[in-house]
C-alpha cells in the first residue's frame, strides 16, 4: 500500500519527523525499512535521515501484511455496512464473539473476516479489529484493514474522538430513569467471577449517558452513549441503578420477555476518517429480537 504526502513547510525537517506528525510510528518505520517497503522523495529513494525541503514529494510503500496463519476461516457471510481501502464496517449479529479465545478458536467475527479477506484476494489479510463488542451484542463493529489505518484509529479512541451509541431494553424499576442523565459509578472486576464486573469505589472511573425514548410499565427503551470503554460498561451501570437490561441473566435483568440474550445493541458509529478526515457516521436498526420486545411495550 501506497501514501504520497507534499512537504508545505518552509523550515527543512527530516523524513522521520515528517513521518512521525502523518501517524508513522517507529514499529511502522522499522516494518517498512526491514520488510520490503520503501521511502521516496521525488521519486528517489530515501532513508529516514533524508533532510526535506518545501515542495517535495514524498512516497511510502508499506509492504503488504498477509495473513495471521493460526487464525481459522469462518465462510459465514458478513453484513457489509461499509467498506473502503481502509476501513471495513459490519453489523455483528448477536451471538457471535468479536475475537477467539483458547477453546472457541471460530466462528468468531474475526475469523468470518479473514474469511472474507481471503475470498475477495486482498493482499493484506490481517484481522484489525478497532471496536469489538460482547458477544450476546448486535451492531456496529469497525475494522481497520491494514496497521496504518489502525493506529491512525486508536489515536482517536484515545482522544475520545469516537461517538458510539447504543440502544438497550431496560428492566426493574425504570420509573426512576430520568429523560436524559449521566451515570458515573467507577468499576472494578467481580472477584466472585471470572467475567462478571460491579461497581466499586476501588475501579476504574466509568461514564455513561442516556436519553429514555419509550417508558412502558416495568420496561423502557433507551439511547446511550459511552464516553468510557470499561468491560460490561452498560450492563453494570444500568444494573447498579435498578435497571438491569432486558435478557441479563448475569447482572438480574428480566427474564420474562421473549429474549434470549441481553437486549443491547450498538446502533451507531461516528468517527473521521484516518486519511481523507471525512466525517463518517454509520446507524444500524434493532435486530428482529429486540425490535419485536420494543414492539411488545408499545402496544401496552
Amino acid at each position: 500500500m501506497e501514501f504520497t504526502y507534499r512537504f508545505t513547510k518552509e523550515e527543512p525537517q527530516q523524513v522521520k519527523y515528517f513521518l512521525k506528525e502523518q501517524g508513522i510510528s517507529k514499529g511502522l518505520l522499522a516494518k517498512i525499512k526491514f520488510q520490503g517497503g520503501r521511502i521516496f522523495v521525488n521519486e528517489a529513494i530515501q532513508n529516514v535521515l533524508y533532510v526535506l525541503k518545501p515542495s517535495d514529494l514524498i512516497r511510502i510503500v508499506i509492504p503488504d501484511e498477509g495473513e495471521h496463519e493460526t487464525l481459522l476461516l469462518d465462510e459465514t457471510p458478513i453484513d457489509i455496512v461499509f467498506e473502503d481501502d481502509h476501513l471495513l464496517v459490519v453489523n455483528k449479529p448477536a451471538g457471535v464473539s468479536s475475537i477467539p479465545a483458547q477453546y472457541h478458536p471460530n466462528q468468531t467475527m474475526a475469523n468470518r473476516v479473514k474469511a472474507y479477506y481471503k475470498r475477495q484476494g486482498y493482499v493484506d489479510q490481517v484481522v484489525h479489529i478497532v471496536t469489538r463488542l460482547d458477544r450476546d451484542t448486535s451492531g456496529l463493529m469497525l475494522f481497520a484493514k491494514h496497521g496504518f489505518a489502525h493506529a491512525k484509529l486508536d489515536v482517536q479512541l484515545r482522544e475520545k474522538k469516537f461517538v458510539k451509541k447504543y440502544q438497550a431494553l431496560l428492566s426493574g424499576e425504570v420509573d426512576s430513569l430520568k429523560e436524559h442523565a449521566l451515570i458515573e459509578l467507577p468499576i472494578s472486576r467481580d472477584l466472585t467471577s471470572i467475567i462478571k464486573r460491579k461497581v466499586s469505589e476501588e475501579g476504574q472511573y466509568a461514564k455513561t449517558e442516556y436519553w429514555l425514548k419509550i417508558r412502558e410499565e416495568a420496561t423502557a427503551l433507551a439511547d446511550i452513549q459511552l464516553h468510557t470503554g470499561r468491560t460490561h460498561q452498560i450492563r453494570v451501570h444500568f444494573a447498579a441503578i435498578g435497571c438491569p437490561l432486558v435478557g441479563d441473566d448475569l447482572y438480574g435483568g428480566s427474564m420474562d420477555l421473549p429474549l434470549e440474550r441481553q437486549a443491547l445493541h450498538c446502533y451507531e458509529l461516528h468517527f473521521s476518517h484516518p486519511f481523507t478526515n471525512e466525517d463518517l457516521a454509520f446507524t444500524c436498526p434493532l435486530p428482529e429480537d429486540m425490535a419485536a420486545v420494543k414492539r411488545m411495550i408499545e402496544k401496552r
